[in-house]
């Protein structure tokens, strides 16, 4: 399967099964779009008539061009043949039962009332709770017992918002260091805060013991104050900027991430991107509100075309900005074209109710944090262990050769089918198509392979 479009001056033509990525002049890129359906003639009479001006495009070349086509066809570099299919599936099948990763709901409360909150301010449309030292301690335990032969094994302490309990995520690194060591484990905390809380003490054992901390901030004051606010309604940017701030430059270099959300308010989410790094931060993400498509917030029509723009603009600056030498990081442009995921994990996609899972303050396990609180899902717990096989099984067939509508997508292999959870919010069904998300998903990736090839120019 074969890709082409043309972004930043570059002709790109991606071949998908492959990954080959090839950048070509225009008359080579036309040869490429007719070489499928069109005999060698009609495409060697087509090219010369639009280029007849052009005195370096000649019959012959345009001859040549088309044995070079079947030369990289032949060796598997263009036109390449989807022969990943019967792939799909055997990578959960052989991995067993393994976890790797928790998603620890330390916190179902929060201290800030942000309208557009998947999990209802926190609550996850339940009771408010903390989870207890107890209950943390067994979910540990039961990750380590479950885990198999992996040694590195990911926690993310998540909410609501996670420092509102504090002394008990404190505890519970704690014991995990205490034990690690004799299981042959090695545990990689992730944060994830709103950063109102943040104190001295946060910081420094943070930075000691966090892997990575996720930093909620929307960009401009006049964005995040509209959504990310208390429940008096005040604005929280004068409160954490300074503290996020503080934060990333003690951790001297080790991983962070600016986390926003843009909605409606700010479909041209670069300016709060550029804003973010104009105050230093140098580690960012926006990512699209996922809601009801009546939800005031919710991207419309218009809205998207306009995001799409604000992509390919993002880009150019992050281009520019490398070039004199103020890089940033933009969390969906991190794209590897030699030492990505392998194949299986490209089939496969995140491992979510598998080897992923999410434990709420009362013990209970559910896919991921998206689907918390959604009884249809919840798996079992960590005392018993995973008792709902259906639905681990329904997650475990779920990969990129589950969804029909995937099968003629360009994007497949990068993506894996994409989020479950958003395809289920969308469609009803963890194998549907959550349509918006494929659209930005892909203009992302298209972004992030032209910054791939400027890169070479550099």
């Amino acid at each position: 399967m074969v890709h082409q479009y043309k972004m930043n001056g570059y002709n790109i033509v991606l071949d998908s099964c492959s990954g080959t990525i090839h950048v070509v002049d225009e008359p080579v890129y036309d040869v490429i779009a007719m070489f499928q359906d069109n005999d060698e003639d009609t495409i060697t009479q087509v090219v010369c008539d639009k280029y007849k001006d052009r005195g370096d495009v000649t019959e012959a070349d345009v001859r040549e061009c088309i044995e070079d086509i079947k030369g990289l066809i032949k060796e598997g570099k263009l036109f390449s043949p989807d022969t990943f299919a019967d792939m799909a599936g055997t990578f959960k099948e052989h991995s067993g039962n393994v976890i790797k990763a928790l998603c620890l709901h330390v916190a179902h409360t929060c201290n800030l009332n942000c309208d557009y909150c998947f999990a209802s301010q926190g609550k996850f449309h339940g009771e408010r709770a903390l989870m207890s030292f107890e209950v943390g301690k067994r979910a540990l335990d039961f990750l380590i017992e479950n885990s198999g032969t992996r040694t590195n094994l990911e926690v993310d302490f998540f909410g609501g918002e996670p420092l509102m309990n504090w002394e008990v995520v404190k505890q519970l690194v704690e014991y995990a260091r205490s034990v690690e060591k004799q299981h042959g484990k090695n545990f990689r905390f992730t944060l994830t805060t709103n950063g109102v809380l943040i104190d001295d003490d946060v910081i420094d054992f943070a930075n000691r013991e966090m892997s990575n901390v996720v930093l909620s901030l929307d960009g401009r004051k006049e964005i995040n104050d509209l959504k990310r606010v208390d429940y008096a309604g005040n604005g929280s940017y004068d409160i954490i900027v300074p503290k996020f701030k503080k934060m990333v430059e003690a951790r001297g270099g080790k991983n962070y991430y600016m986390r926003g959300t843009f909605t409606h308010a700010n479909p041209d989410f670069t300016e709060d991107v550029f804003h973010m790094a104009d105050l230093g931060f140098t580690e960012l993400s926006m990512e699209p509100v996922v809601c009801a498509p009546s939800d005031p917030a919710a991207l419309t029509e218009a809205d998207m075309e306009i995001v799409k723009e604000q992509y390919e603009i993002l880009a150019k600056d992050i281009l520019r900005r490398s070039r004199e030498g103020n890089p940033i990081t933009f969390y969906h442009y991190m794209l590897d074209l030699t030492g990505g995921p392998c194949i299986y994990k490209r089939i496969s996609g995140c491992g979510s109710g598998t080897e992923y899972m999410a434990v709420t303050p009362w013990g209970d396990l559910y896919p991921c944090h998206q689907f918390v609180g959604d009884e249809e899902f919840r798996l079992g717990d960590i005392w018993q262990g995973v008792t709902n096989n259906n639905i681990r099984e329904d997650f475990r067939s779920c990969n990129v050769y589950a969804r029909p509508e995937c099968g003629d997508c360009w994007a497949k292999l990068y993506c894996s089918g994409g989020c479950a959870a958003n395809a289920y919010h969308a469609t009803g069904s963890i194998r549907g198509i959550y349509e918006a998300g494929c659209e930005l998903f892909c203009k992302r990736i298209e972004c992030a392979i032209m910054m791939k090839v400027a890169e070479e120019d550099l």
